[in-house]
This record gives C-alpha cells, structure tokens and sequence, in this order.
C-alpha cells in the first residue's frame, strides 16, 4: 500500500495538484476576460517611478505570454521589457549566462536597478539572478514559482528534465539558495487553487522584506493575467526603491486575497 498524502507530507515529500484542480486550469481564459473588463479599475494602481522591469515567462511559455502584464505595466509607468530568448524551454544552468547578460544589458542601458516579475519557471530564475546581482535587481515578484519546499510537487516536472537535460536534483546547492532568504525585497504571489504547481512550493519565509500574498481560486495559467494578481504586482513594484511595506489587502480587490495568517500558514 502506498503512503497517504499525510505520510508524504511528514516525509518532506508533496504531490503535484489533483486532477480536478489541473482540469480547472482553462478558467484562466475568464482570469483574462475579467482583467479586460475591469482595466479602468485596474488603472487605478499606484504608479510607477519609470524604473525597468524584466518579465520573465514560465516554463513552455515565450515573451508573448507576459504582454499582458508588460503592458499594463507600461501603462503605469514603468519601463517594462521582455527577455528575448524564445520559448522557455527551462535548465536552470543552461540559462543562467543568458539571463545575466539580459539583466546586465537592461541595468547598464538604463542604469537604474531591475525590478523581476516572473511568471512559475521565471521566478525561480528571477530569485537566481538576485542572488547573483542584488546590486542590479530591486525588487522580485514570483507568481506560482516552485522554488521552495518539494519543488517535483508539480504537473511539469518529467517534461521539464526532459526538455532541458536538467534533473530537478541538479544544482542543489543553487536551489537551495534560491529557497532562502533574497538579498533584496521580494513578494510571491499564489493560489491554492494552482492546478499545475502544489502552491507549498511558492511559500517563502516571511521577514521584513519578503511577503507570500495568496489569491483565492486563481489558476496556475491565469496568474499572469488575473486581475487581483495585476493590482498586487503593481503595487509591490511602486515601492520606493530600498523600501518595504507589508502589501495592504483593502483596495478594489480585497476579496481576492487571502488574510495574512493563512498565506503564511502552510
């Protein structure tokens, strides 16, 4: 007989979502329809200082998959690029040179620090690439990224090891570190609704500077476009650079979000 899923969990070890939960995932179509039609309210987010964010897209994904929130972000004022390396066809190590050099070009162009907003696969690169330059990275924001805890606990895992030539087991060490504490503020935003990733791997551990928001219902394919997921980006990226305040869960979409003591509670 096979461990139960309260066994697993004593054990360090956790499942990727239920079927039902990934069966779901088309909802993000609706995510995106109600972002559409609630943009005038979206708009309404705190503004930007015009300081560069880079999107980073999730695994099987390209740049065509952040417009949304690239441009949206545009619209608020800040100087959003893309990462211009195709689809993320995933390899932690593979795309490590790439994404520092991409960092590197963005931070000299502008010479200001970089805010990263990535998206699953993309946020765990994000963490990676603050931890290599916390002196050009502002800020982090990661939606649905399993960088914590049992990071297999995902739909993606065997086409991942596949596709890049990377054992999740590689890079033990950076991964680790990626787990950890960030030299710089950073925010993860998930759902426990995530029908892809088990949404224990997105949870960092709270401090001054480091906050888990959780959005209710939202799917793993819609966190990119999801209205209250929107709104919470923006407003952790209108932080004064060097500062950090808990994110405020009143606003247009308080609803949407989890009370503080269960988005820390796993």
């Amino acid at each position: 007989m096979s461990p139960g899923p309260d066994a697993a969990l004593q054990e360090g070890r956790l499942r990727p979502p239920g079927l039902g939960l990934l069966l779901a995932e088309a909802r993000g179509l609706f995510e995106l329809n109600a972002s559409l039609l609630l943009s005038p309210l979206l708009m309404r987010a705190p503004r930007g200082d015009g300081h560069p964010v880079l999107a980073l897209p999730g695994f099987l994904a390209s740049d065509l998959s952040m417009v949304p929130i690239r441009r949206y972000l545009s619209e608020l004022g800040y100087a959003a690029h893309a990462w211009r390396m195709g689809r993320n066809l995933g390899g932690l190590g593979r795309m490590r040179d790439s994404l520092r050099s991409r960092l590197a070009e963005i931070h000299a162009a502008t010479g200001r620090k970089v805010s990263l907003v990535g998206w699953s696969l993309g946020g765990v690169y994000a963490r990676d690439l603050a931890l290599w330059a916390p002196d050009k990275v502002r800020y982090v924001v990661t939606l649905g990224s399993p960088f914590a805890n049992d990071v297999r606990a995902t739909h993606a895992t065997r086409l991942y090891e596949t596709l890049s030539g990377e054992k999740v087991e590689d890079y033990a060490e950076a991964r680790e570190a990626i787990a950890g504490d960030l030299p710089v503020p950073a925010t993860s935003i998930y759902s426990r609704a995530d029908g892809v990733v088990n949404w224990r791997t997105c949870l960092l551990r709270p401090s001054d500077r480091a906050e888990n928001i959780e959005v209710y219902l939202a799917s793993h394919i819609g966190l990119g476009v999801n209205p209250a997921v929107l709104w919470a980006v923006a407003d952790r990226l209108a932080q004064p650079e060097g500062d950090f305040r808990p994110f405020d869960r009143a606003g247009p979409f308080a609803i949407a979000y989890a009370p503080l003591d269960r988005a820390v509670s796993a």
